[in-house]
């Protein structure tokens, strides 16, 4: 990062030499958290880095300039870190999905199974226009369960899911399987086999 005084006024510009640093080596990774066994994947760490950041935001929009994208979904809540940079640096709109009961206006919603119950995610009912081209964010997929959900719900509105994006991809864990034994593309920027 470079200081530079221009015009009277202090402006912070971003050397992008860093453009292919390892994103990865950015996320922190948590041992037996939520619970034994598990290794979770702390993103925030990435967040909190404004070179990590930045470059994860550029290489998105790498990837999806030029692409026909009407909308960005993401899905509650580090997708709306993702997807909202994202949508800002694309030009284009940005809707969050929520939880059930999260949002002011009249919603629709979808259900969908958990391990041990269900869950529901919703959005306005005047998110998406039939025909629009929406990309899906959010910042990890593991089992698939929301993001198949947050598809479904997407599409029952008539919209077209472009492609499915994460920043970080748990294979081990078949979500992105998932989402392509049912059609979509999954793109992500980086996954975390085993452990």
């Amino acid at each position: 990062m470079l200081w530079s005084e221009a015009s009277g006024m202090t402006e912070i510009r971003f050397v992008q030499k860093e453009s292919r640093m390892p994103i990865k080596s950015r996320i922190r990774t948590v041992p037996h958290y939520p619970k034994h066994g598990v290794m979770f994947r702390d993103i925030t760490t990435l967040f909190k880095d404004p070179v990590g950041f930045r470059v994860t935001i550029n290489e998105l929009v790498n990837r999806y300039t030029g692409v026909k994208i009407d909308r960005i979904a993401g899905i509650e809540a580090r997708g709306f870190i993702v997807g909202s940079a994202l949508a800002f640096q694309l030009g284009v709109g940005f809707i969050p999905i929520r939880k059930k009961g999260k949002l002011p206006a009249e919603t629709v919603g979808h259900d969908y199974e958990l391990e041990y119950g269900t869950d529901r995610i919703e959005m306005h009912v005047d998110a998406i226009s039939q025909g629009d081209q929406v990309l899906l964010v959010d910042d990890l997929i593991a089992t698939g369960g929301t993001a198949v959900a947050a598809c479904d719900l997407i599409e029952s509105m008539g919209g077209k899911i472009v492609e499915c994006c994460f920043v970080i991809d748990l294979p081990d864990l078949r979500g992105r399987a998932r989402l392509e034994k049912l059609g979509h593309k999954v793109f992500s920027l980086c996954e975390f086999k085993g452990d």
